[in-house]
């Protein structure tokens, strides 16, 4: 245990302490916007990450609860600045957000080191600001602690009881079949989203913040507060209070995001029923922290942890609203304890186990208990083969259970304006045994790896009252979405992985017990195509796209840049003040 920080161990009286003429610029620049030395003499200086945006309606919440944030640094004897990052709205960023985690994470690691501050705040909840966020104060390695910014309220439609994403796929499908109405279309679009904060399905979101407390960033049960609910105002404060202490007491991310952490993260993300964006997300976070956690440590627990979240879309009706309401995080770990490292240290400076003392389930078809789970194994299942070497992912909890084992014949699509025209065709020749394939979907071929892999059923099909079927990608798809949609492909076709070898015709089978999918096309077959076969043109030829797809890395690895990782090149030295 590191001793107790004295004020003179704070990297901010680096900048405001010396006696120089320096240290007077940067203390008469703070006088300026009207703070006096006694506000910041001798107290940690908090970082306020905020990825509020005016047009992410995730975080449109985030700018008064920063306030709340502050209160509490103010409470606890520290002094706030609060920085904005970049917001990555799920809902309106184009091509993906995915292209623009690793930027939230560039830009928090370099404020952070940048800035005179000793700890951090960061905000976020929207998709890929949780994992961004925390991969760039893990890479910094100051004091930090995560906000979550809470799931919304349930949607309403009619009566009827509306999930965010999941509930648009279901509906967009009925009005293609013919089943409802443009009115009633209308009606759902206008119901789904009645409140500020993210999706309250399991989405990305949720899984990530569950996934942040899992890991020891989150106070205990803040990843489960409902964005609208004044608990969440309380969260906030708490937090604010908390960092400082953590500042005091130097408990960092490297201390509490250990191997163990992290196995945590993952039996806590299987039993939740989660997105399957988690192990991209995860192996990076992991890696960040210097913990070599891949593909086969997902594999493992999916093997032992069963779904007990019933929450959409693995669960059956509820929603997060829901699962608050019936415990909440801290109850889910509770009822796993068998499969946790109960030692970790967390942001509380106490061990997971303590955090979870005495948690309850209120509503337990909500919080199932293993012996009573909703899916058997757990969310996920890592697949691999001829077809995919590097590993792609398949969600069973949230499928068709007919497709657990199938064969049948590809349609493979090269881009998505050629596969949306097809499925809206109802004399192309789909069956229910197809095989829909979408390629250059991937980290470099998506750009940016876009959420294209729930790929939409054929209207032959829907009109056939067929609702899934078997679709591959090397895409990623919303954590909302449900179906048999094999995903993360890798390594990519774009950079000819066998994928971009599958022709239209080739048979596609999968075993998901057996964890195995492959083409049912000979080795010899295979090295004629790969001597055919011509690389796509470059997606981008300057600027961030660019610096992207040089040194983006594939879906197994985490989707981290390569220069990013912890292993590359020294650490990076405190900033020279001259």
């Amino acid at each position: 245990m590191p001793r107790r920080k004295e004020a003179a161990d704070l990297r901010s009286a680096r900048w405001f302490g010396p006696a120089d003429l320096r240290s007077f610029g940067h203390r008469s620049r703070a006088m300026q916007m009207g703070y006096a030395p006694e506000e910041w003499q001798g107290r940690p200086v908090i970082a306020i990450v905020n990825t509020w945006s005016d047009i992410n309606p995730c975080h449109t919440h985030l700018r008064q609860r920063a306030e709340d944030v502050k209160r509490g640094i103010l409470m606890a004897g520290g002094f706030p600045v609060e920085l904005p990052a970049i917001s990555v709205s799920e809902s309106f960023v184009k091509p993906t957000t995915m292209m623009y985690r690793n930027m939230l994470a560039m830009e928090t690691e370099e404020l952070l080191r940048s800035h005179p501050v000793d700890g951090a705040v960061l905000m976020g909840g929207c998709d890929k600001s949780t994992p961004g966020l925390l991969l760039g104060a893990t890479s910094m390695n100051i004091p930090a602690i995560f906000v979550p910014a809470g799931p919304m309220l349930r949607g309403n439609w009619q009566g009827k009881v509306l999930g965010s994403g999941s509930d648009s796929w279901k509906y967009w499908d009925e009005l293609r079949a013919g089943k409802i109405t443009e009115a009633d279309w209308l009606g759902v679009e206008a119901g789904i989203a009645r409140s500020h904060g993210t999706c309250m399905t399991m989405g990305t979101a949720s899984t990530m913040t569950a996934i942040a407390e899992a890991v020891g960033m989150v106070l205990p049960g803040g990843s489960s507060v409902p964005a609208a609910d004044a608990g969440h105002i309380r969260l906030c404060s708490e937090s604010g209070r908390r960092i400082v202490e953590m500042v005091w007491e130097d408990l960092t991310p490297q201390r509490i995001q250990t191997r163990a952490a992290f196995e945590n993260a993952i039996a806590v993300a299987m039993a939740m029923g989660c997105s399957t964006n988690a192990i991209i997300h995860l192996i990076a976070m992991a890696r960040r922290a210097g913990q070599d956690i891949g593909l086969d440590d997902f594999e493992r627990a999916s093997r032992r942890v069963p779904v007990i979240g019933n929450v959409r879309p693995s669960g059956d009706r509820y929603l997060m609203e829901d699962f608050f309401y019936a415990g909440g995080i801290r109850a889910l770990m509770g009822r796993i304890e068998p499969f946790l490292h109960l030692d970790c240290v967390t942001c509380t400076g106490k061990t997971l186990g303590e955090n979870i003392a005495g948690a309850k389930v209120y509503n337990d078809d909500v919080i199932r208990t293993v012996d009573n789970p909703i899916y058997g194994e757990g969310s996920l299942a890592v697949l691999k083969g001829n077809l995919a070497p590097d590993g792609c992912v398949i969600k069973p909890a949230a499928m068709d259970q007919t497709f657990l084992k199938h064969s049948g014949p590809a349609f493979v699509f090269d881009d998505y304006p050629s596969l949306k025209k097809a499925v809206e065709d109802e004399s192309f020749p789909f069956t229910p045994d197809s095989v829909l394939v979408l390629r250059n979907a991937g980290p470099q071929g998506g750009p940016g790896m876009p959420e294209w892999g729930m790929l939409p059923m054929p209207k032959r099909l829907l009109k056939m009252g067929l609702r899934d079927m078997l679709r591959l990608s090397d895409a990623r798809m919303s954590g909302t979405s449900y179906g048999a949609c094999v995903l993360h492909v890798a390594p990519e076709s774009y950079i000819g992985g066998p994928l971009a070898l599958l022709r239209t015709g080739d048979i596609v089978s999968i075993d998901v017990d057996a964890r195995s999918i492959r083409m049912e096309v000979s080795d010899e077959e295979l090295a004629r195509r790969r001597a055919e076969w011509t690389p796509p043109p470059a997606r981008y030829e300057r600027g961030y796209g660019w610096m992207f797809t040089k040194h983006i890395q594939q879906a197994n690895e985490g989707c981290d840049f390569d220069f990013l990782r912890t292993d590359f090149g020294a650490p990076v030295a405190e900033p020279a003040i001259y």
